[in-house]
């Protein structure tokens, strides 16, 4: 039973939750991004180099084939169009993070009010020191 509770304990700590919280959100993001750039931001500079899509563009290395026992052989290629989505997907992340922690930023680097004035009884005090000081050191002498 120690080792359950103790996973327990772990898994319901706040820094855990939140990691978890980040990670789902992470994700959907993730999804908004990628649908965002194959069908919004590709198509229309798919448009402008010529009506080319980014997502069948391929480098072929070997074509497809049949072999000797009638097997169809895949062709071998690079895929250079999803490499370039996956380039803008993550230019768009990055860029996106970079505006949430300049944000976070700006919020923690606002300077802490000034110290509220002390109230009535911390000056009366102080002034009773201040007048037992100059008591002590005009006595002597």
């Amino acid at each position: 039973m120690g080792m359950i509770s103790e996973f327990k304990e772990f898994a319901m700590r706040g820094n855990v939750v939140d990691l978890a919280v980040g990670v789902v959100i992470g994700a959907a993001f993730g999804k908004i991004v990628t649908a965002l750039v194959d069908k919004i931001v590709m198509p229309p500079i798919g448009l402008l180099v010529g009506g080319v899509d980014f997502s069948k563009w391929v480098w072929t290395l070997k074509q497809a084939s049949v072999d000797a026992a009638g097997e169809a052989v895949p062709a071998v290629a690079i895929g250079i169009g999803e490499f370039v989505n996956t380039l803008i997907q993550f230019v768009i992340v990055a860029f996106a993070i970079f505006l949430v922690v300049k944000a976070m930023n700006r919020v923690a680097r606002k300077e802490p009010p000034p110290p509220a004035a002390p109230s009535e009884d911390i000056v009366l005090l102080r002034e009773i020191r201040d007048s037992l000081k100059n008591q002590g050191t005009s006595s002597v002498g």
